[in-house]
């Protein structure tokens, strides 16, 4: 469960009963359903449990295009941080501490893990860890609280600078954080982990924000420093980081994979049998010491290269792919799919898209417009999600709706109550009347003027002058063909009340590495708005580095003192409601304009059977193969 992505929006398993972090409000996972009608939000069915499970049979899956996995080693690389490499790779072979998803569900499946829930002490400096007993490696060595403590030092090895390492090594590291903020670890028996915190830390927060990175990794096979060099201990930082750079240089060596004994000691259902490197594509087989839940019935998986969405949807009507992606330019040949053999099943994935603002853009005084909250509200009126939603130009019933950082679906212990249903639903007139009560001219398919200047109840706001014009632009991102949908849908709403949007079109990697730097002030002058996709949520979804004055993606420069104070509760106060707070908050606040929640689409082939949370969770960009079987 190592943690939040971006991309344009392209960012575990099943059964029993729902278990929360402490003190979290109740939700409800997918129940046994394999049906959309009965799970709102989703799109299509998974295949039905039915028919005589056979053991062997090789599955293919499809990667996404163009972006296969790079990197085994599970101390991954900030250039090597994602899903593909993470959750639809690595945790085939290395299972995280905690298991998620619940099928759907954004929450902590216990009995998937290998651990019970963590138990909090000396004012929440203090983590216990209790690792449940039977689980082995793949050579048959158990599992022990050494394997999280050689988890743990490896990290402090790869980032830590007095020894060579860096941030880079690290996807998810952030500075101040896990493994920064930690005074100590002991191991007083095997199945017991200790963790000391320089403070006490909010437990949720603590949980799936920071220990939510442990994972047990083999110390008995990978404690050495060179191929054939002895096991060395691993508790300080010298050793650690010449360990960790023996491992990473290792994990460069794409094309051995297959052959290097360092990654045949897994503790997952699979291990790796063969590897491109000139395609990514790969080939897993069974691991038959496998000790979880469930032995794989299957005896390996194809995981297929693709450069296209096209090329890819073109192996799955011909039938030779198992399971596959469905890019939403391909949706209206869904039916075919069906009919071909194939169930297709999407629900949207535990993130949010959205339009970010640009507070720092003076052009046309937008920076004083986008400030004031009525004017990022009556924007919130202008969107027209369930329209949007049932749209086959769009969504096709794809999607669920979001009102804010946490999305209405799937459901968090965390979602706030302003987020479950929208605050600000479509409509003309009331946008019309806002500003009009603010002191703006509306001109229906013109241009809205300020009329009445100054920072009173009723005129426009503070810093924007008389006879200032509601007309600013827009990037979208060239690469996701539904965002130019949605942004061309919500500007046609912004003319009815004389909001006169340019549109321009950029790529995703240039609007979110080039256009919104924050280290080029200079382009606060080009843009107003923005659509690069959106975000992934981490499992307590505070939006730290997000919307707080000084985060690393707050691209915008939004700022709000309140936020920030909320934000730091969220961290650090021990109320379990403290991120509930300040998720209502930003959902009333409105930082950027929250879109629909679009579906995660993929298709299954019929022949293959399992429990139907084994398939849901491939929305949520993790896999359960273990689960699946070939149907006689």
């Amino acid at each position: 469960m190592r943690g939040r992505s971006t991309g344009a929006r392209a960012g575990t398993a099943l059964a029993a009963a729902l278990v929360l972090v402490a003190g979290a409000t109740t939700t409800t996972a997918a129940s046994a359903t394999t049906s959309s009608d009965t799970l709102p939000g989703a799109y299509g069915s998974v295949p039905p449990q039915t028919g005589k499970p056979t053991n062997g049979g090789v599955v293919t899956i499809a990667e996404p295009p163009g972006a296969g996995p790079t990197y085994i080693f599970p101390i991954y690389p900030a250039a090597d941080a994602s899903v593909s490499t993470t959750l639809e790779f690595q945790q085939y072979m290395w299972r995280s501490l905690w298991w998620s998803p619940k099928g759907v569900a954004p929450v902590i499946d216990y009995s998937q893990s290998i651990a019970g829930p963590p138990v909090y002490s000396n004012a929440n400096k203090t983590v216990t860890v209790h690792l449940y007993p039977g689980w082995k490696w793949s050579d048959g060595t158990p599992i022990t609280s050494k394997d999280l403590a050689f988890d743990y030092w490896l990290l402090e090895g790869a980032v830590n600078k007095t020894v060579g390492g860096s941030p880079a090594n690290y996807g998810d590291y952030t500075p101040g954080l896990y493994p920064d903020n930690v005074t100590s670890v002991a191991t007083p028996n095997a199945s017991t982990f200790v963790i000391n915190f320089n403070k006490g830390y909010n437990q949720n927060f603590i949980f799936l924000e920071e220990l939510a990175v442990l994972e047990p990794l083999p110390a008995h096979a990978w404690a050495k420093t060179s191929v054939g060099g002895p096991i060395i201990p691993f508790n300080n930082l010298k050793n650690a980081a010449a360990i960790y750079k023996f491992l990473n240089a290792q994990s460069n060596k794409l094309s051995t994979y297959g052959s290097n004994p360092l990654w045949q000691v897994v503790d997952g259902p699979f291990k790796i049998k063969s590897f491109d490197p000139a395609t990514d594509g790969n080939t897993l087989v069974a691991n038959p010491a496998y000790t979880g839940p469930v032995k794989p019935r299957l005896a390996g998986i194809d995981d297929v290269a693709f450069t296209s969405t096209s090329a890819e949807f073109d192996q799955l009507l011909t039938g030779k792919l198992d399971v596959g992606f469905i890019d939403f330019s391909d949706l209206p040949q869904a039916p075919s799919l069906v009919s071909h053999g194939y169930s297709v099943f999407g629900y949207p994935d535990f993130g949010f898209a959205y339009v970010g603002y640009n507070f720092k853009d003076p052009t046309g005084d937008f920076d004083h417009i986008i400030s004031q909250i009525y004017v990022r509200q009556v924007l919130a009126h202008l969107q027209d999600e369930p329209a949007e939603i049932k749209s086959r130009g769009l969504y096709d019933g794809a999607a669920g709706q979001a009102y804010g950082p946490v999305p209405a679906i799937p459901v968090s212990p965390f979602t706030p109550p302003n987020a479950l249903s929208n605050p600000y639903p479509f409509s003309i007139a009331e946008a019309a009347k806002q500003l009009t009560n603010h002191g703006w001219k509306v001109v229906p398919n013109g241009t809205t003027t300020c009329q009445n200047a100054g920072s009173g109840p009723k005129q426009c706001g503070a810093g924007i002058p008389q006879g200032t014009p509601m007309k600013w632009n827009l990037y979208y991102a060239s690469d996701a063909t539904i965002t130019e949908g949605l942004v061309e849908a919500w500007v046609s709403n912004l003319k009815q009340v004389g909001i006169d949007v340019t549109l321009g079109s950029k790529t995703f990697n240039y609007i979110t590495g080039e256009l919104s730097d924050v280290s080029a002030p200079a382009n606060d002058k080009i843009w107003a708005m923005e659509d690069f996709g959106g975000f992934t949520d981490d499992y307590y979804p505070t939006t730290n580095e997000l919307f707080n004055t000084t985060g690393s993606f707050n691209q915008g420069g939004f700022s709000n003192p309140a936020l920030d104070q909320d934000i730091i509760n969220s961290e650090f106060s021990p109320s379990n409601t403290a991120v509930q707070k300040e998720l209502t908050l930003v959902t009333y606040l409105q930082p950027g304009l929250f879109q629909p929640n679009e579906d995660r689409l993929r298709a299954f082939s019929d022949k293959l059977s399992g429990p139907a949370a084994s398939f849901f969770d491939a929305t949520q960009e993790q896999y359960s193969p273990e689960y699946w079987y070939l149907k006689s």
